[in-house]
């Protein structure tokens, strides 16, 4: 019952994982568009955050606010970042990018699984990471396909997949705002 339950879910799951691997976006098509982002210059300073997390279905789960100390000091960009959801649950995570050339990035959070590989180009910046999140009581591991886009008015729009086996079970939106000194 065991096997044939597992190889039900397997024949489900291969052919979407296959074909979410087929959509994927090279970076560099953004390489000639402007304006363009650098996330060392964007986040230094204070930025503050609007999002949403909607699940596979588009009905949003969780709405957030996010305010941001950014430090660019040589080649590391440190961005503190402080999360406020609308229930008033609280949470905080600190990146860490390091930079490994003109267009990538080596970053790392306290709550972010291994180094993350992070590349920008023209206005877009991505990278892909695995997150361990509790759900229902229990820690589940998503991978999250990170994409940022710079808007020629200075706002950054957000738009992540978070994926198990391939498989998108929700996205997060959220919309940067450079706080003005």
């Amino acid at each position: 019952m065991y096997r044939k339950w597992l190889l039900r879910l397997a024949m489900l799951v291969l052919p979407l994982a296959l074909l979410a691997g087929c959509g994927s976006v090279d970076i560099e098509r953004y390489a000639e568009t402007t304006p363009r982002l650098d996330i060392g210059d964007y986040f230094d300073g204070q930025t503050r955050a609007w999002g949403m997390v909607q699940d596979y279905r588009g009905e949003v789960q969780r709405r957030f606010t996010v305010d941001i100390d950014g430090t660019l000091e040589g080649d590391t960009l440190t961005l503190d970042e402080r999360f406020t959801y609308q229930n008033g649950e609280t949470d905080r995570r600190v990146w860490t990018f390091e930079r490994q050339g003109e267009n990538r990035w080596l970053g790392s959070a306290n709550d972010v699984e291994g180094p993350v590989e992070a590349r920008q180009a023209g206005h877009a910046f991505t990278m892909r990471y695995r997150l361990p999140v509790e759900v229902s009581g229990r820690e589940i591991t998503f991978t999250l396909d990170d994409w940022m886009y710079l808007q020629p008015d200075g706002r950054l729009i957000n738009r992540t997949a978070m994926s198990k086996f391939g498989v998108t079970l929700a996205e997060i939106t959220i919309v940067f705002s450079r706080v003005s000194p």
